[in-house]
């Protein structure tokens, strides 16, 4: 019973502190008519199928909430007299494994699960911890620290300093603090034209670059501001922010830095472009393409959704019926929620 007690069992119902601090934009919402006596029967006749019936796995657990999904777990265990999630391991496999088992946490939960996954063992995933480390909000940061506590009994920071080094550590490690001042009502020019002016100061005009400056701004100054001031910096600047990054920096610290820039300007955009660079690539990055679809499902999927067919002229949906197949595919297009 471990694994539903460390993921299911907590006293909070930790669906992620964005929720309660900024819009959110899911394709995956509580189901009204919901009976988790019913689903967790199904499901259990589901796992007992000979040859297991995966469609209706992924039929009732990508339709529902995370907090319905929870309870589903509960009355499957008080049903069966067994855990849900080691039941849904031994009877599914591969990709389709994947998205079922991370549906089974809160996104907190399954956020802090792929980063410590990605510092374990020998070599650092580099590519994943920047991808969320980058792109998540100071409230979802601050609850993904708190789950990571809860679940692996050690400090996120103290993990990430642990796993990497030199300015792109220094800049993981800024974020990981949430220092991130909250967006303002009030709009103060003469800071927007400082900070614009420090980026350019710090960077393209000087021979070398002063991380430091950069790290500093871009880790503590809310997004609203960050926004204004990439705008602003380009009356400094002969480069836009993203093509000074380019020049200035390279390696983990250059994509650490545009993942950031690319996020203030356009965090859906930016998820966009990286199923899309996921799927189209030689042998589809499924970890990339499923990390992101599970993620961001009751977050802000609808808006990448829309944000995907803008800049790609192809709905997401579609794109995934072409480059995925078999029951991931199914459960794709399903936390998908349409076509657009």
């Amino acid at each position: 019973m471990a694994l539903v007690s460390e993921f299911l069992g907590q006293l909070t119902l930790n669906l992620g502190a964005v929720s309660l601090c900024e819009p959110t934009f899911p394709t995956v919402v509580d189901v009204a008519d919901f009976d988790p006596e019913k689903d967790a029967a199904r499901i259990e006749t589901a796992i007992k199928t000979k040859g297991v019936d995966e469609q209706t796995i992924i039929d009732i657990l990508t339709k529902r909430t995370y907090g319905q999904r929870r309870e589903i777990a509960f009355a499957y265990e008080r049903r069966a007299k067994k855990d849900m999630i080691s039941a849904l391991k031994g009877a599914l496999s591969g990709s389709l494994e994947s998205v079922i088992l991370g549906l089974m946490k809160s996104t907190a939960q399954y956020d802090a699960s792929e980063i410590k996954a990605s510092i374990k063992g020998l070599g650092t995933d580099e590519e994943t911890l920047i991808e969320i480390v980058c792109s998540r909000s100071n409230a979802e940061l601050l609850e993904i620290k708190k789950v990571y506590k809860e679940l692996f009994k050690k400090d996120l920071a103290k993990d990430v300093a642990g796993d990497t080094s030199g300015d792109f550590a220094k800049l993981l490690l800024a974020l990981v603090e949430t220092k991130r001042a909250d967006p303002s009502n009030v709009v103060d020019y003469e800071k927007i034209d400082e900070d614009a002016r420090a980026l350019y100061d710090a960077g393209v005009k000087i021979s070398g670059t002063d991380v430091k400056t950069w790290i500093s701004i871009m880790s503590e100054r809310s997004v609203p501001h960050l926004q204004k001031v990439f705008e602003r910096y380009k009356s400094y600047s002969p480069y836009d922010m993203q093509e000074s990054i380019r020049k200035e920096v390279k390696g983990d610290l250059e994509k650490s830095f545009l993942t950031l820039a690319q996020c203030f300007e356009n965090k859906q955009l930016y998820f966009a472009n990286r199923l899309n660079d996921a799927m189209k690539s030689k042998g589809a990055k499924e970890k990339v393409v499923t990390r992101i679809m599970v993620s961001r499902c009751e977050v802000d999927l609808m808006k990448i959704r829309k944000e995907f067919k803008a800049q790609f002229g192809k709905s997401l949906h579609q794109t995934i019926a072409e480059h995925t197949k078999g029951d991931y595919q199914r459960a794709l297009l399903s936390l998908c929620g349409g076509d657009d």
